[in-house]
């Protein structure tokens, strides 16, 4: 009988129209979904959203490898399991604490010597299905919280309109004088516990869960990223600029890096019932992510604390300089990494917890405490909702504080453009004087040997209004569609004001 079994599972007892059903079902449903990619990407392209096309590459890598994981396993599940181990070894770290399952051809040859298989094939089928449930939460995940923080971040656009209006202007006055601690911001941070040792990161920890991001902060650090690297009273659209680093940073997030593998390999590891992993795993990033937001809010409040030590007498608006020594480490890009191991660990216990339930039950071996399905359940929609709506908003705004400015600040039209400008300009160099060794295009323009531009090409970057934005994006467009089709128009210029070197 069980010999009748196995043979009705194999191709050779399996109608050939069955077989071709399942295929073509399998054939369109792959289909379907690269012609879906394939038009989001297009989609993304239409609309100049280089850093998005990148993400989605990055979603298809991730499944890709994915793929080749579960190919890998089908390809060696006989394999494996016909790899005996000790009786001993195979019973030990179980996660659950009885055993009961029917026994392969594979198992029981290992029976016979008095061992167990190291993996069952139905173990194997389990995993591959386990990986396929992994990669689905990973993206929809990532997904759902830049979907929610950029939602909640519009509300930024209306607080960024307001910085052109007049009343705006008529507050924020340079020639009006005030003390530090009058002002909005120094109101809101300059307190009894901003000097307090003891308070000031519980007061930091309480702060992210109400109005984490407030109109005078915003407004308060877009003041201080402007005059670090722009021209006081530039118009630069500050709103736009985070939104565009923050697509750039959501390429990262998808990515799945060698470490974070390591870390979820030990999850599965910790999963046995000995461990008792519901009462401590799902907290692992939790706890994080609120150390992260609590770090964000007290870098905030340091700046203000900074500016209030340098000067108790406010011109104007208050300053805050950006520094990296605010960040851990020095490195702002450090929270961007927490945040990705974050989404990563989370989504990988949602999914482990959503399999285990379809697969087994709710009531299975993996879940037989009730604690166990209320704390991995709550913890993970907790993680997730406070990623999107707190933390997220938060680290798109601070981490702009640090020492050096994004390459964001462009669009990918002016960014192209300036690519184009540097390559034909060391073409010009070479070509006026061939035998010489190659110039440097990032030298003073006074030392280099050539520079051949159209003055119209010339981008005032203290121009930040959206129109100013457009205006420069069509110089830049035109200009490098001139280059392209060859049009070299030689005009030595002695001023490049307003250029970044890349």
């Amino acid at each position: 009988m069980a010999e009748e079994e196995v043979a009705e599972t194999t191709l050779e007892n399996t109608p050939t129209w069955a077989v071709a059903s399942v295929c073509f079902l399998l054939i369109v449903i792959s289909i379907l979904i690269e012609h879906l990619l394939h038009l989001l990407g297009k989609y993304f392209n239409k609309k100049r959203k280089k850093s998005l096309v990148q993400a989605l590459d990055k979603i298809k890598s991730e499944l890709m490898l994915m793929g080749f994981i579960s190919l890998l396993l089908t390809v060696c599940e006989k394999s494996i399991a016909n790899i005996c181990i000790p009786k001993d070894v195979g019973e030990t770290f179980l996660p659950c604490k009885d055993i009961s399952a029917d026994y392969s051809e594979e198992e029981a040859k290992c029976a016979e010597q008095e061992k167990v298989s190291f993996l069952s094939r139905q173990g194997v089928q389990e995993l591959q299905q386990l990986i396929f449930h992994i990669a689905v939460s990973h993206v929809i995940s990532c997904i759902f919280t830049f979907g929610l923080g950029m939602a909640k971040m519009r509300r930024w656009e209306s607080w960024e309109a307001e910085t052109r209006t007049f009343e705006y202007q008529f507050l924020n006055d340079p020639r009006r004088f005030q003390l530090t601690h009058q002002t909005s911001f120094g109101k809101r941070h300059l307190n009894y516990w901003s000097d307090n040792p003891i308070l000031f990161w519980p007061v930091c920890f309480l702060g992210q869960f109400y109005n984490s991001v407030s109109k005078v902060d915003y407004l308060t650090l877009r003041h201080g990223f402007i005059m670090a690297h722009f021209a006081e009273g530039s118009n630069f659209d500050f709103q736009r600029y985070i939104k565009r680093a923050l697509e750039k940073d959501f390429k990262v997030v998808m990515g799945i890096r060698w470490w974070m593998w390591i870390f979820s390999l030990a999850f599965i590891f910790f999963h046995a019932n000995v461990f008792h992993s519901y009462f401590w795993l799902p907290f692992i990033p939790l706890v994080m992510l609120l150390l992260v937001g609590t770090k964000l809010k007290g870098i905030i409040t340091k700046m203000c604390l900074d500016s209030h030590d340098k000067s108790h007498v406010v011109k104007g608006t208050l300053l805050v300089t950006p520094s990296d020594h605010f960040f851990w480490f020095g490195w702002p890009r450090l929270l961007l990494h927490l945040m990705s191991f974050i989404l990563v660990q989370n989504s990988f216990q949602l999914a482990f917890f959503t399999w285990t339930w379809f697969r087994f039950g709710i009531r299975s071996c993996f879940h037989r405490v009730t604690e166990d399905i209320i704390i991995r359940l709550a913890v993970g929609v907790l993680v997730q909702i406070l990623c999107g709506y707190v933390t997220l908003p938060l680290y798109a705004l601070v981490t702009q504080m640090g020492s050096s400015m994004s390459k964001a600040v462009f669009t990918e039209q002016v960014v192209r453009g300036l690519q184009l400008w540097r390559s034909k300009a060391k073409k010009n160099a070479a070509l006026r004087n061939p035998y010489s060794a190659e110039p440097s295009v990032d030298a003073p323009p006074e030392t280099s040997p050539s520079f051949s531009l159209d003055p119209s090409f010339i981008v005032d970057l203290d121009c930040r209004s959206d129109t100013g934005y457009l205006d420069a994006e069509n110089k830049v467009e035109k200009k490098g569609k001139n280059i392209q089709e060859g049009e070299n128009q030689q005009q030595r210029i002695s001023s490049f004001q307003g250029f970044v070197r890349f």
